[in-house]
């Protein structure tokens, strides 16, 4: 059967079930997936199924400014009312070159295609946990590649990470691994991989996972803004010759920002669970704003301890307020100047504690330009991290004031438990998105311990007396230049005062475990749900749920 490039599908479809496909994507190169996928006449491509068994070959060109690509796809496709109610006969290698190209149409700027038919998304998403379980890393390889999230879940909240800690298959952990997976996400009933792994005696997963959590050497967890992988340097700050140098080597790099916006660059793999990573500018693209304000973050080194940065990569943090966006986001492709709250939640967690570094430190310039102590002019030095007041008279000169260096403001957040540890508190502010509840927290007072404030903020806002402070991590939170001190905070008292200030807390109560379990997996009968993982609160309420979860 011929088809010519004008004519639509629906005269094809005539053709009876027994026509082959083959012969329509003998059209012509200048036929678009899309074409295929999403027809003139209205026809999607769950029309295709009204064919017939049918085989399809065809090679796919197109060329979109620099985007090329080219596939080969072999489909056996069995009759069926719908593309969901479908079963797609086809290897894990051919269903994957099918989303890969869907999902790179579907991204193109110009593209107005729908998201990928549920029916096709749930039937890759199960092929990823079988391959998982069973233990086939080819097949789970294939998977990721095709766009499907490494960190999905199923409706019990398992994902694959968990399906292959479960049966002991420790090649297909090391993938996921190297893919990205989150390995603290938990599952309807509260239990991580690593949990997993344990109960089911699967130790050599268990070591791995174990490993690979996000666990300092002296123990303590590692929170998102919080792992930097630079050597501050902070001895080099008052050698200026050497900054000045620095600044100038063609193996430096900078961290951009207009109005405290970050400058990025979008992740190309569909599969990883972030967005974006931090543009790093080479220096030839920064010479004409050397006025600007610029901070030395410090250097990329494979070993923190030395102290030798001679040889290291330096970043800078400059800002470029002012300077036309377009400069930069046309020379840099796939790039943005980010709305840092909540974009910033999105960032690769390699590189979110350099954004957490660079962005506190250029929000305390832009609010300290002028010398708090008289009001005089500043002038930055010490590679940004110290203002000095250009009045000579001024006290401020005299000893080290806080005034002249950035400041990070303490601030205590603490997950209330009750005295039989089966309950603890969650309440929201009205600034927080609809649904959402969190721990308490409140900022530290001078002259008060993480305890006095736990305890004060406490009873300030519920009326709950708490005696023993259990301290749990730390965060900093870039917004503008707060750190977070994390804490489980036991109940001696129950009784919750009703509130007399609701610009301070408009909803507060006690929730069981179960229903703590289901505001983590977002399955709430209320929609109830907590901050995301990127949060500290986050993490202390997990801690909490995964100390008593049961398998």
């Amino acid at each position: 059967m011929k088809v010519g490039p004008g004519q639509s599908l629906k005269a094809f479809m005539k053709g009876g079930s027994g026509q082959s496909l083959k012969a329509f994507m003998k059209v012509g190169s200048d036929q678009s997936l899309k074409a295929f996928m999403k027809l003139e006449s209205g026809h999607s491509l769950r029309n295709l199924m009204k064919v017939g068994s049918a085989y399809l070959a065809c090679t796919v060109s197109r060329t979109n400014g620099d985007l090329k690509y080219r596939a080969s796809l072999k489909i056996d496709l069995l009759a069926a009312r719908s593309l969901e109610r479908s079963r797609l006969v086809l290897t894990a290698k051919s269903k994957v070159r099918l989303i890969t190209l869907y999902m790179r149409m579907s991204s193109e700027p110009e593209s107005k295609s729908p998201a990928l038919p549920s029916g096709i998304q749930k039937n890759f998403e199960n092929q990823l946990f079988e391959s998982a379980a069973s233990g086939n890393v080819t097949d789970l390889k294939l998977y990721l590649k095709g766009a499907v999230n490494v960190d999905v879940k199923n409706d019990h909240g398992w994902t694959a990470l968990m399906f292959a800690a479960r049966t002991g298959q420790v090649d297909i952990i090391k993938a996921l691994l190297e893919a990205g997976c989150d390995v603290t996400t938990i599952n309807s009933t509260g239990q991580t991989a690593m949990d997993i792994a344990q109960f089911w005696n699967q130790k050599d997963c268990a070591r791995i996972l174990q490993a690979s959590a996000k666990i300092n050497p002296d123990g303590s967890l590692w929170n998102y803004f919080s792992q930097n992988p630079l050597n501050r340097c902070a001895d080099k700050r008052k050698d200026k010759t050497w900054i000045l140098e620095t600044m100038q080597k063609s193996t430096t790099k900078y961290i951009l920002f207009s109005e405290l916006k970050p400058f990025v660059t979008k992740c190309e793999e569909k599969n990883k669970s972030w967005k974006y990573t931090l543009c790093q500018v080479d220096v030839n693209d920064i010479k004409s704003y050397s006025e600007n304000i610029c901070i030395f973050l410090g250097v990329m080194t494979k070993d923190k301890n030395t102290h030798d940065a001679s040889n290291d990569q330096a970043l800078f943090a400059l800002d470029v307020t002012g300077v036309d966006e377009k400069i930069f986001t046309d020379k840099y492709e796939n790039s943005l100047f980010l709305t840092p709250y909540p974009g910033a939640l999105q960032l690769e967690p390699s590189v979110a504690g350099i954004f957490a570094e660079a962005r506190s430190m250029l929000a305390w310039h832009d609010r300290y330009s002028f010398c708090p102590t008289c009001g005089s002019s500043t002038t930055v030095d010490e590679g940004g991290f110290k203002r000095v007041c250009d009045n000579k008279e001024c006290r401020s000169l005299n000893g080290v004031h806080n005034t002249c260096h950035p400041r990070a403001d303490p601030s205590v957040i603490m997950l209330v438990v009750s005295p039989d540890g089966k309950q603890c508190i969650l309440g929201r502010k009205k600034t927080f998105p609809a649904k959402m509840l969190s721990c308490l927290a409140g900022f530290m007072e001078p002259g008060e311990t993480v305890e006095d404030t736990c305890q004060r903020e406490t009873e300030e806002e519920t009326g709950v007396i708490v005696e023993k402070i259990e301290y749990h991590s730390s965060q900093p939170w870039p917004f503008p230049a707060s750190l977070m001190l994390g804490c489980i905070a036991y109940a001696k008292t129950t009784k919750i005062k009703d509130l007399v200030d609701e610009d301070e807390l408009e909803y507060v109560r006690w929730f069981s475990r179960p229903e703590v379990v289901q505001m983590m997996t977002l399955q709430h009968p209320q929609g109830f749900f907590i901050p995301p993982k990127q949060a500290i609160a986050h993490q202390i309420i997990k801690t909490w749920v995964q100390r008593s979860a049961n398998l």
